[in-house]
């Protein structure tokens, strides 16, 4: 610990204004010609708005050492003072910013016996529901570049957030290791888009061991989610998958019927790639015989290409 507290509220304020804030600071232009003239149009505000100008990196340096120094006290305090900018309090994103300025720091190499013990209180803080739902979100963003296995479970547990649901499946999606638990864990109880996000994730994640999740939600009710599971099975490219695919793909909707045969490419393409082109040639042939009309043309020349590829061994009849 520091002999000395940290003052959080004043290192905040040494963060660099945006370029916004500078150009309010400046003195007007002086008045030229005939004042009756029309005065020149303001310029445009740059796109994205308005942005910081980094730091001296040796001053930041300071700035976070004496931070890290003042231990969790500290850093809870910094993550305190970042406001929502729809609050009345809100003044400006600089404690976002410095907060920022610490992910980057802790992330260097020599500062490795320091890094624990932020991830650990970005995790711990995300607990703290006195926090508005941005300064969680943002400290879900933080993670998502620091995060690790250790953070997954704190992360995991806003899977079921309405709000903070997509900042907690990008993060688990960063860090991976044990991304795959948190998912499984959270998606019998998810309901509308969290379930969405998290069938996407673990299709994302092509985990074998979710393929029984991945089965079920190819029957959900939301049609979104059914694609996300068939493209989930297909990236993980089982045969016994087949003919669950195969029969998502025959439906009659345009939409649905389009994306589901392209989650059957995908399987054929992943089962020949692993020396299976046996039941490759299987899907092909059902894709090539079945779609019959003439919008899907294109559908029955690609099937047959590939079919020609493996030779004529393996290139079904109808």
């Amino acid at each position: 610990m520091a002999a000395t507290k940290p003052n959080l509220a004043e290192l905040v304020e040494r963060m660099p204004a945006t370029d916004k804030e500078l150009e309010a600071l400046k003195p007007p232009p002086p008045t030229q010609g005939d004042a009756t003239q029309p005065k020149p149009r303001p310029r445009p505000e740059k796109p994205g708005g308005s942005k910081f100008t980094a730091p001296d990196p040796d001053v930041a340096a300071k700035i976070c050492d004496e931070i890290l120094a003042g231990g969790r006290d500290s850093l809870a305090e910094l993550i305190g003072l970042i406001r929502d900018p729809a609050s009345d309090d809100f003044k400006n994103y600089k404690a976002e910013y410095l907060l920022h300025c610490l992910t980057i720091h802790v992330g260097r190499p020599e500062k490795e016996p320091l890094r624990r013990q932020f991830i650990d209180t970005l995790a711990e803080q995300l607990g703290r529901r006195e926090l508005p739902v941005h300064a969680r979100g943002f400290l879900l963003r933080e993670l998502q570049l620091i995060g690790d296995k250790a953070a997954a479970r704190a992360v995991g547990t806003f899977l079921t957030d309405e709000q903070l649901c997509d900042d907690a499946a990008r993060t688990l999606l960063a860090i991976n290791d044990g991304a795959v638990e948190q998912f499984r864990n959270a998606l019998p109880g998810a309901t509308g888009r969290r379930r969405l996000v998290i069938v996407q994730s673990l299709a994302v994640l092509k985990d074998a061991g979710s393929a029984d999740a991945l089965k079920q939600a190819v029957t959900d009710a939301n049609r979104e989610i059914r694609l996300a599971a068939v493209w989930g099975l297909a990236r993980i490219g089982d045969a016994a998958f087949t003919d669950l695919l195969l029969k998502a793909a025959d439906t009659k909707e345009t939409w649905e019927r389009n994306k589901a045969t392209q989650a059957c490419f995908l399987l054929a393409e992943n089962l020949a790639a692993s020396g299976k082109k046996t039941e490759a040639a299987k899907i092909y042939t059902q894709l090539r015989n079945t779609r019959t009309e003439a919008s899907e043309q294109y559908i029955r020349d690609a099937a047959t290409k590939a079919l020609a590829a493996f030779g004529g061994k393996l290139a079904l009849k109808d």
